[in-house]
């Protein structure tokens, strides 16, 4: 089934019945219970919640970076939980782009080697890794800052890059933590507009984890997440 089918049928991405538990040594911390979620392709989600209320967990299942401790979690029809853990990498590189808060740029790298890093995973030619990474930062405005480093770059252009890394490999998801967390408003502003932009006219299926409601409402679906579960208003 193709992604595009499976979307149609519910959802490219499904989690069902997700359960996640911490064991913390004696104690067991229960963040996720009996969660359910359909997410079409093309959209852009926003998760809100409290501290601690288990966004970035459901972010890291949606990922492949962690795995339920009951439940299923599906992406384009495949079974992100039952993959080893040397076909969940493969798979990761392959559907997954990650937005970080603090960037997690290679400050001895230039911008355009920050924005090539995960191609070094695939087979292509070092000409045909230049050339997508130049366009990846074409795409996200930053073209003429492809020689800097990061220690030269605001923390706008710094997001830029890391949102042009994330994109390079043509994900099926990306999956972004507190995109804006570092960031000033205006600076913030720049980074959801971009992210609007991928959504509307790449087509890219965002879900983004944040605190502030101001940028969740640039999503096109905010959730709200609170004791395990999500809800479409929030708890008061």
């Amino acid at each position: 089934m193709s992604e595009t089918d499976t979307a149609r049928a519910g959802g490219l991405v499904r989690v069902q019945n997700v359960d996640k538990v911490f064991k913390r040594g004696s104690e067991e911390v229960h963040v996720l219970g009996g969660l359910n979620l359909d997410i079409p392709e093309g959209e852009f989600l926003a998760l809100m919640g409290p501290s601690g209320s288990g966004k970035s967990t459901l972010l890291n299942l949606i990922g492949g970076l962690d795995r339920p401790s009951q439940g299923s979690v599906e992406v384009g029809g495949e079974r992100v939980d039952e993959l080893s853990n040397r076909k969940l990498a493969a798979w990761r590189a392959r559907h997954i782009g990650l937005v970080f808060q603090f960037y997690n740029l290679m400050p001895v790298l230039s911008a355009q080697k920050n924005v090539e890093l995960p191609l070094l995973l695939t087979h292509l030619s070092r000409s045909e890794r230049k050339k997508r990474a130049a366009i990846a930062l074409d795409i996200v405005g930053l073209s003429h800052r492809a020689g800097h480093f990061p220690r030269t770059l605001s923390g706008g252009e710094q997001q830029r890059v890391g949102i042009a890394r994330a994109i390079v490999t043509d994900p099926t998801l990306l999956l972004c933590d507190e995109p804006t967390g570092d960031l000033d408003r205006k600076s913030g502003d720049e980074i959801l507009d971009l992210l609007q932009a991928l959504n509307r006219e790449q087509g890219k299926t965002i879900i983004m984890v944040h605190h502030d409601i101001h940028a969740a409402a640039r999503a096109g679906r905010p959730l709200y997440q609170d004791n395990g579960q999500l809800s479409t208003e929030p708890n008061v």
